[in-house]
């Protein structure tokens, strides 16, 4: 059975981040990622407030991250299953997954968030017919066509606005009657004449075999009305990947974020946390910061007590 300094669960921005702060301090790292490396960072179309960059995309500040860990293993589609603490002189703990079992002395948590869901009629059965999550990927396939985004905060503005230079014909759907997003993408949005609908649910998806109008309800009036579309890109928040975290004991918060302390250390000795799991202000520049700190920390409590 393998056995590291450090295992990091999730390789999102944060995972990322403590793969090359680990890396650097000469640990056996192993960095386990579910999906492909990056997660949902993967699908942000264009970052304007990571420092150093003018403009990137998520896709493309992953690939350079993922180069900057060349010094830690990094396992692409091996989900963790199970992680237990053990009894042994040498490592705290059992991390077993899809494909093998390790033994690790630290663990650093870093499993980010999954989309939000509706649940609402026709949202599961036309998944991949016009229901999307994922503006980056799924785009392309819509220029010069209609859809509508369903949601208020930054990341259905910036993806508003992606769809827009697609050439879209974007229409962005709130329930609420004003944006959580920041002020600077609501300026954005109102330049390129966007439309908008508040105080508006979606009330069901509707098509044959594909995505072709979908019912609204106004709030307000409580009047309903079709609204046609070729798709529907969901961006309504995330929840937390907590799974492990309960397996391990770790102490979850009301929202089910792990609480951790200033050092980004869990309520469990040699465990720690970063990025989207931990709540907070759930942006890519606190996330690598949270990583930074918990693979300092790992190392710290590891070689330097």
């Amino acid at each position: 059975m393998e056995k590291y300094d450090i295992i990091i669960i999730g390789a999102g921005p944060g995972g990322l981040t403590a793969g090359i702060y680990a890396g650097r301090q000469g640990t056996k790292t192993l960095i386990l990622e579910k999906e492909l490396v990056g997660g949902v960072g993967r699908e942000v179309p264009e970052m304007e407030n990571y420092p150093g960059f003018n403009l990137i995309s998520g896709l493309a500040l992953i690939e350079k991250m993922k180069e900057q860990c060349q010094n830690v293993e990094i396992h692409e589609f091996e989900e963790v299953i199970d992680a237990t603490p053990i009894n042994h002189k040498e490592y705290n703990f059992k991390v077993k997954t899809t494909e093998n079992s390790y033994f690790s002395k630290s663990i650093i948590i870093a499993t980010g968030s999954v989309h939000k869901h509706l649940n609402i009629p026709g949202e599961k059965e036309f998944k991949g017919k016009g229901v999307s999550y994922c503006a980056t990927c799924d785009g392309l396939f819509f220029k010069d066509k209609d859809i509508v985004i369903a949601g208020g905060g930054n990341t259905a503005l910036q993806e508003a606005i992606y769809l827009n230079n697609l050439g879209c014909n974007v229409t962005i759907i709130h329930r609420r009657d004003q944006f959580r997003a920041q002020k600077i993408l609501q300026e954005k949005i109102s330049e390129m004449k966007i439309k908008i609908l508040k105080n508006t649910t979606i009330e069901s998806i509707n098509g044959n075999t594909l995505v072709e109008n979908i019912t609204i309800k106004n709030k307000n009036t409580k009047e309903i009305n079709i609204l046609p579309t070729n798709a529907i890109f969901i961006s309504v928040g995330y929840k937390p990947c907590s799974e492990i975290a309960s397996k391990l004991n770790v102490k979850l918060d009301e929202t089910n974020h792990i609480i951790t302390d200033k050092w980004q250390k869990t309520n469990i000795d040699y465990v720690y946390s970063a990025g989207d799991i931990c709540g907070g202000l759930k942006q890519w520049v606190v996330a690598c910061g949270e990583g930074a700190i918990a693979a300092t920390s790992a190392f710290n409590d590891l070689y330097h007590q």
